[in-house]
């Protein structure tokens, strides 16, 4: 859970915020007005979305009721406007904290950790659906099924593709995922039966296996599912 999406039209505040985050491990998409916010959302995924309030083209909370239309996300506005009026309209269109400038980073830091904490503990018996494209996978009743067709896999097949999924555009070496697919499986793999179990999967997936667009070969790195994963 470290993507975020920053909209703040102040550049040397949005690289000082952009420049944390990353060193902090996030995974940061800065944009400066309201139409570009509202295209890259609907392109990708996010675990937390930050607006500053007052934009060239428009307001944050436009974006943020845009949001709330389409996503739980959390989100958490960033703004000049300190007077109560705001704070609560901003709270009541779907923020889930306002943190009023001048700030320090490392707060928002602090904020964004708390409301990561909240949105794992509320969300942690919800997300037992991943879906990837035409892929669905259900880990409450361990079925997968594409483009609403159930794909029939082994208890292992299952296993690797569980690991790929919830690790999407992650590269992961042959070593990690071995690791990962041995823990209490009371199986032993060597790296060969990897590519076999990873040629099945792919065959069962796939729509072209020879050019699969799910798992991703990296050469000398490993494998890497390359589509991103909505949980529900």
């Amino acid at each position: 859970m470290n993507r975020i999406l920053l909209l703040e039209d102040d550049e040397a505040l949005a690289l000082g915020i952009e420049f944390t985050l990353k060193d902090e491990g996030y995974n940061v998409t800065r944009c400066a007005c309201v139409e570009e916010a509202i295209k890259v959302f609907d392109e990708d995924a996010f675990d937390i979305i930050i607006l500053d309030v007052m934009l060239p083209d428009g307001s944050g909370y436009d974006v943020c009721k845009y949001i709330r239309s389409k996503s739980e996300v959390p989100i958490i506005f960033l703004t000049a406007c300190d007077d109560e009026v705001n704070v609560v309209l901003g709270l009541d269109i779907g923020a889930d904290d306002y943190i009023t400038k001048p700030f320090r980073v490392r707060e928002l830091i602090s904020r964004i950790k708390a409301i990561q904490r909240r949105f794992e503990s509320k969300t942690v018996k919800k997300n037992n659906i991943l879906k990837s494209k035409d892929i669905v996978l259900n880990t409450e009743t361990a079925k997968v099924e594409k483009k609403g067709i159930e794909i029939m896999l082994s208890s292992q097949e299952y296993r690797l593709l569980l690991i790929f999924m919830t690790n999407s555009k992650k590269t992961m070496s042959r070593e990690e995922i071995l690791d990962q697919l041995i823990e209490g499986a009371g199986a032993y793999f060597d790296t060969n039966t990897l590519s076999v179990y990873i040629k099945r999967v792919r065959e069962k997936i796939e729509n072209d296996s020879s050019n699969p667009e799910y798992i991703k070969t990296k050469r000398g790195l490993g494998y890497v599912w390359d589509l991103d994963v909505q949980k529900e």
